[in-house]
């Protein structure tokens, strides 16, 4: 087979590039795997070079120079562009058959095509979808570029990236804010039995917003959320200032019983849909704004009596929804204690909430997992996605010192509680 030069193929290359540009004035979608396939033939070239002692059209000039070339292999690899044909030197002549080293890095799929699968399947894609499209994408009639078991052993990098991160050290995130709550999954070895994934969120000093940690539990129960807790804490995690939470009774004990000098808060989101639920449907809108009216009271002291004239005016008609105002009501209006910039985004759990509308989206595609890995590979891959594109929080210095005022007061407090219990 008569070869060109390269340095006379790229000259070529370069002309049909011209063209193609003065034609349509746009390149055609393949020229970036004839650019590649002119690299990589050329660094395989080279290396038959280096392996004989001498380049192409050169005579021997040494007796201990051994082998020739013998033409070349047409061989292709699997890249995100497609498939990518290269013309493979052969060498023959020689004591020991002649491998290159550059073709077995080469030969195997792209690293750019494994990111490629990962990214689609984390992204909403199952492994049948991703094969489908890759074999779509390369224009060929062969098999696709990678199949749909191929994807699923590429996916694992995500299993491993899952245990680093339930592994990493949390001594460098300056907790401030943290979020708890749960989503649920099937698992089909367990006959489809819905399994809650613990997740756990913060919002640091620096304004950031982080994905801290999130595990499988049967249920949301107190030892179940008492393990994911020890978790963090095990790893060095700050304690918190506050915990927003929904009303799960597990949830509440384990966090009562980790951080009890943290200040607990309960999510207004699901408060006024568990009290609204009690209301009759003519009443509803009124109960909504007079619950607005509490939960943005500009200050704790005028939130506390607004929802004790609330319960006491509605106690007798409404007795159900009142007794749902009224449990936790200390922890449903502990927001209002801290800054008035911070107050929205630490009285609802929304932080977790939009982050598993994006899982719950994600997760139609199969609807039930196959094991717990799969489970919480996908879960956590897309819950750090999610987080990755999350707006920090601005902590201005009227905030810090408010904030600072605040762990004042809870320290005092905090110490007269422990005098009292001492005498």
């Amino acid at each position: 087979m008569d070869r060109i030069l390269d340095s006379e193929r790229l000259a070529q290359m370069g002309r049909e590039l011209r063209q193609e540009l003065s034609s349509t004035n746009e390149l055609a979608g393949d020229w970036v795997r004839r650019a590649a396939r002119v690299v990589a033939e050329q660094m395989l070239a080279a290396e038959v070079d280096e392996a004989l002692g001498r380049g192409s059209y050169q005579r021997r000039d040494q007796a201990g120079q051994v082998g020739y070339r013998n033409g070349y292999k047409r061989r292709s690899i699997k890249t995100a562009e497609g498939k990518l044909a290269v013309d493979v030197p052969q060498v023959r002549g020689r004591d020991e058959p002649y491998r290159s080293t550059l073709w077995q890095a080469l030969g195997k799929r792209s690293p750019a095509l494994e990111k490629l699968a990962v990214e689609m399947y984390a992204r909403g894609l199952s492994t049948r979808d991703i094969e489908d499209l890759l074999k779509e994408l390369s224009d060929e009639p062969e098999p696709s570029l990678l199949s749909k078991s191929a994807v699923s052993r590429v996916t694992e990098v995500l299993w491993e990236e899952f245990e680093a991160f339930s592994k990493r050290d949390l001594s460098s995130f300056d907790v401030v804010y943290l979020f708890c709550d749960a989503v649920y999954e099937s698992l089909r070895q367990q006959a489809g039995c819905r399994q809650a994934i613990l997740v756990t969120w913060a919002i640091c000093s620096d304004g950031s917003k982080v994905l801290l940690h999130l595990s499988l539990g049967n249920k949301e129960s107190a030892d179940a959320w008492l393990e994911h807790l020890r978790s963090v804490v095990s790893r060095n995690l700050p304690v918190p200032l506050t915990v927003t939470t929904d009303g799960a009774p597990g949830l509440i004990k384990a966090v009562e019983a980790m951080w009890p000098e943290s200040e607990r808060l309960r999510c207004w989101f699901h408060k006024m849909k568990n009290v609204l639920e009690k209301v009759p449907d003519e009443m509803r809108e009124p109960i909504k704004r007079l619950l607005i009216e509490v939960r943005d009271a500009p200050d704790h002291e005028t939130g506390v009596r607004r929802a004790k004239a609330m319960i006491e005016r509605y106690e007798r008609e409404l007795p159900s929804a009142m007794a749902c105002l009224a449990e936790d009501l200390e922890a449903s209006l502990a927001h209002l204690k801290l800054p008035g910039l911070h107050q929205k985004m630490v009285r609802t759990t929304n932080l977790c909430e939009r982050s598993f509308v994006e899982e719950r989206r994600r997760s139609k595609v199969i609807p039930r997992f196959f094991d717990e890995r799969s489970c919480l590979k996908l879960v956590f891959a897309t819950l750090w996605r999610a987080s990755q594109r999350w707006r920090g929080v601005r902590f201005t210095e009227m905030e810090k010192k408010q904030l600072e005022a605040y762990i004042r007061v809870r320290q005092a407090m905090g110490k007269k509680v422990r005098d009292l219990q001492a005498a």
